[in-house]
């Protein structure tokens, strides 16, 4: 299928959730990270935070995870057309954009490019690794700056079951999918 009629059945199939199935659902996902990938204090970890209107996945179960663990957190924010990356920390403030997305108020780009994994969220992605997101480019553009050796993750409450037809040269694959039942890897083995 093509990336516009995915995207426009998983933003659907996710409206059909409760917010009942997005709290079992999220810490599913999250359980199954957590399972899966081995964290130790004083990694980089840059992950989304979930931007509730889209039914996303609620990624406040890592960010307060991680940071329990002495684990540095890092999330997006888009200055001046651009997704930046700012560290942040239990006392960190945050503000909610012109979106309606939460993001902190600080606009000071981390500058760090060797995250050990990049928690990036999407609509959809296939057994190949290929994404299908919002259609806005952003976490490409940001894949082409980290280090070739940052694990870049996807979660999802769907597991793959289509081919994405239009990948384009541009597009950076995911290394890994982490569902409520699986975590498929594409990079060719394990954590």
């Amino acid at each position: 299928m093509k990336k516009s009629e995915l995207r426009k059945l998983y933003l659907e199939r996710r409206k059909s959730l409760s917010n009942e199935d997005i709290f079992k659902l999220s810490h599913d996902i999250f359980d199954q990270f957590i399972q899966y990938f081995k964290l130790l204090p004083n990694q980089k970890i840059h992950l989304f935070i979930q931007i509730k209107k889209f039914k996303e996945i609620n990624t406040q179960l890592f960010i307060d995870y991680f940071l329990n663990q002495n684990i540095r957190v890092f999330v997006p924010k888009i200055v001046a057309e651009k997704l930046i990356s700012v560290e942040i920390f239990n006392e960190t403030q945050f503000e909610i954009n012109s979106w309606s997305i939460l993001e902190p108020v600080c606009n000071d780009d981390s500058g760090v490019s060797d995250f050990d994994y990049v928690i990036t969220p999407l609509l959809y992605c296939d057994l190949k690794g290929n994404r299908v997101g919002y259609g806005k480019g952003f976490y490409d553009g940001f894949f082409e700056t980290v280090s070739s050796k940052t694990k870049k993750i996807g979660v999802n409450y769907f597991n793959p079951d289509e081919n994405i037809d239009d990948v384009w040269e541009n597009d950076i694959p995911l290394d890994y999918l982490v569902t409520p039942t699986d975590v498929l890897s594409f990079a060719g083995g394990s954590e």
